[in-house]
């Protein structure tokens, strides 16, 4: 499967990134962000359960289903764009299947008070520290790739480093599993993470099983105002976009028309 080559790849770049910082070190960093004060608490949280559609706009240069993604503008360009209409970033720092890195979010961080989550495949507490240290505001847990106990480890982690997770699931077994650490953001990925396909009757159908005090969150394949009116159908509190931003000359402008659909 696909989902277990990016984790085995990931497996590899850790080793790198602790080759280059230690482990003792990126703690030190991110204990003293932490002690700082530099980021207010729960504001990627805050931000999607407001009144009406929140927008995370995501920042990636490919992915493993559709290769790489032809961008519009420059990722500067597209800072402004998002601090004009979206209300969170996502940003991809995965390096061998969505060509992310961790500077790409340092960056943005550098040109945004915008709460950003930093997504990747979450397997070692060293990136949670990581994350911390370059300032995201929260951490992607995907349910299929840890198992009960690092799901509930990696949470409270995530809760003491003063990180929002959103926690994402794929289906019935997987929110059954998410709901045991009891998340305040719970996401759909309308991806197969076994094939890569998308529908996103996936959202429609795991609705449901979605208690309205979460933050429910509706992630890849949303493309066009049919989409948007859909999800909306379906009551998503927040989407997830972004192939359809990046490839877009105006995601400013398309952003606040889906807002507003």
């Amino acid at each position: 499967m696909i989902l277990d080559k990016i984790v085995e790849d990931k497996k590899i770049r850790l080793n790198e990134h602790k080759a280059r910082i230690s482990y003792e070190e990126v703690r030190k960093q991110a204990e003293a962000v932490l002690a700082s004060g530099s980021r207010p608490e729960t504001l990627f949280y805050n931000n999607l359960r407001k009144e009406g559609i929140s927008i995370i706009g995501e920042f990636k240069k490919a992915s493993p289903s559709l290769g790489d993604i032809t961008e519009k503008i420059d990722l500067l360009d597209r800072i402004d764009e998002y601090n004009a209409s979206v209300d969170a970033i996502s940003c991809l720092t995965e390096e061998d299947h969505f060509k992310g890195n961790i500077d790409y979010l340092k960056t943005i961080r550098s040109k945004s008070t915008l709460p950003i989550l930093r997504k990747d495949f979450m397997i070692d507490e060293y990136q949670f520290y990581e994350a911390k240290a370059i300032e995201a505001d929260a951490v992607l847990l995907i349910v299929a790739i840890l198992d009960d106990a690092r799901l509930k480890d990696f949470y409270k982690l995530a809760g003491e480093l003063k990180l929002d997770v959103l926690v994402e699931t794929h289906d019935e077994y997987e929110i059954e599993r998410a709901m045991k650490i009891d998340p305040k953001i719970l996401g759909v990925n309308n991806r197969n993470l076994k094939d890569f396909s998308i529908s996103l009757e996936t959202t429609g159908r795991l609705r449901k099983y979605i208690p309205d005090d979460k933050v429910f969150v509706s992630e890849s394949g949303i493309m066009t105002d049919k989409d948007i009116k859909y999800l909306k159908e379906n009551k998503v509190d927040a989407f997830l976009i972004g192939r359809a931003f990046m490839e877009n000359k105006n995601p400013k402008e398309l952003a606040l028309k889906w807002k507003a659909l």
